[in-house]
């Protein structure tokens, strides 16, 4: 089984989380000139930017709601069932995937991963919202940057029982 992502540098989250750190203080220093240069215009830079450096590295599957620095740089999204908010009930005994017994689980990676990061490596106990599917194919990065990432769909609005 090929595996996802390149597993040498994901073991260096430390090194991805300043990476991290320095491309985000960058975009939010340029957000003004960035915004004004508009969406969709940076769409067209910014998404085939993130395919060839996030999928060769992490596996990515352009969700649009990136939260490696969340899960010790490990994409939940490369679990085969797509969970972002720990392991299903199926990790095997030896920290493989129920699905796929060759492959280790995603989350137990995520879990060793964190524990190696600085300052983000406790984000990994945050609870995170559901993917949001219409954001799938856009840019992680915009979305942060115009707050996209962190809107719920209407249906997804709880209405309190009266």
């Amino acid at each position: 089984m090929r595996r996802r992502g390149w597993p040498w540098l994901q073991d260096r989250p430390l090194i991805l989380e300043a990476a991290y750190s320095l491309t985000r203080r960058l975009l939010v220093w340029a957000s003004p000139l960035l915004l004004k240069v508009g969406v969709p215009r940076l769409n067209s830079v910014f998404i085939p930017l993130e395919d060839v450096t996030k999928k060769p590295v992490f596996g990515c599957r352009m969700c649009g709601q990136c939260i490696l620095h969340s899960t010790g740089m490990t994409c939940p999204m490369t679990c085969p069932k797509e969970l972002r908010n720990g392991p299903c009930g199926g990790v095997r005994q030896d920290g493989h995937c129920e699905v796929i017994p060759s492959m280790p689980c995603v989350w137990v990676k995520a879990w060793e991963r964190s524990s190696l990061m600085g300052a983000m490596g406790t984000e990994i106990r945050l609870v995170q919202p559901p993917v949001n599917r219409s954001l799938h194919g856009t840019s992680a990065w915009l979305n942060v940057l115009t707050g996209e990432d962190q809107l719920a769909p209407p249906a997804w609005q709880i209405t309190p029982n009266p």
